[in-house]
């Protein structure tokens, strides 16, 4: 039998995790350092943010910075990764964006951004790496791609925001067809559907937490080690069989909330 510490560990492994400097990002950057990664490159526009949380976390830290919802900002990061490493063991496309606006007024800017980011951005930078992955990659050791979506890819919010469930249902469906795609070169391909997790996208859980709680059948927030948690599993050995799966990480919320009479919607883009 496998010890756990070969079956959760990361030890020695290289990753890049985009929009890594806050939130849900940062939380999965804090488990990939303790389960043993050698090196974490995390990438976001604002360089301010990046090179402080590389700061605060350490040296094993790589901060890098650009604008991942344009194509030339997704070329130049690959371009830039393949100049520091020959690998890519774990690529987690975090980078994602929100925009709320009511129906008869919602904008094409807004579409677009959201759009592009959450959707078009994760299939053209695993694409722009995939020399990287695959040569991380062994029927042994599989590389693997985490794609973050949102439980608002799975059910329906009461938000005006269009664009990112939407987009988050694309990216779980995207996310079985990349699965089937890159798993005939050992490179596994998952999801994440975050609930409410304090962040400055999801607003609500952070500056409302009691009422949002209320909604949420384990009746509390996620934490850093609920998110944590689920990213070790799925980019280690434990999660090598489970293949192109999006699991929510949201206190129940999708598959067990019964209390619709009492729910208060913990999404708060």
């Amino acid at each position: 039998m496998m010890k756990l510490i070969d079956l959760f560990g990361l030890e020695g492994k290289i990753a890049l995790v985009t929009g890594g400097s806050r939130g849900i990002g940062r939380m999965i950057v804090e488990g990939l350092l303790e389960a043993g990664c050698a090196k974490v490159y995390i990438v976001a526009r604002k360089k301010e943010q990046v090179d402080e949380t590389a700061a605060e976390l350490g040296d094993k830290v790589i901060g890098l910075t650009g604008d991942l919802s344009q194509m030339d900002g997704i070329k130049a990061l690959a371009d830039e990764l393949a100049a520091c490493e020959d690998k890519l063991d774990l690529l987690v496309n975090n980078a994602g964006a929100a925009w709320g606006e009511p129906f008869e007024d919602f904008s094409e800017a807004g579409w677009h951004r959201t759009m592009d980011l959450n959707l078009k951005t994760p299939f053209f930078l695993t694409q722009k790496l995939l020399p990287l992955l695959k040569k991380a990659a062994t029927a042994e050791r599989p590389a693997k791609v985490l794609m973050i979506a949102s439980i608002d890819g799975m059910k329906c919010n009461p938000w005006p925001t269009y664009p990112y469930q939407a987009s988050k249902a694309g990216l779980i469906h995207l996310t079985r067809r990349m699965a089937a795609e890159l798993i005939g070169h050992n490179i596994v391909v998952n999801g994440i559907g975050p609930g409410a997790f304090p962040s400055d996208m999801n607003r609500a859980a952070r500056d409302n937490q009691d009422m949002v709680e209320r909604g949420i059948p384990s009746r509390r927030v996620g934490v850093t080690e609920d998110m944590a948690a689920g990213a070790i599993y799925l980019l280690s050995r434990a999660g090598d069989y489970v293949v192109g799966t999006t699991i929510p990480i949201d206190g129940g919320v999708v598959n067990a909330n019964i209390g619709a009479g009492n729910f208060v919607d913990p999404s708060g883009e």
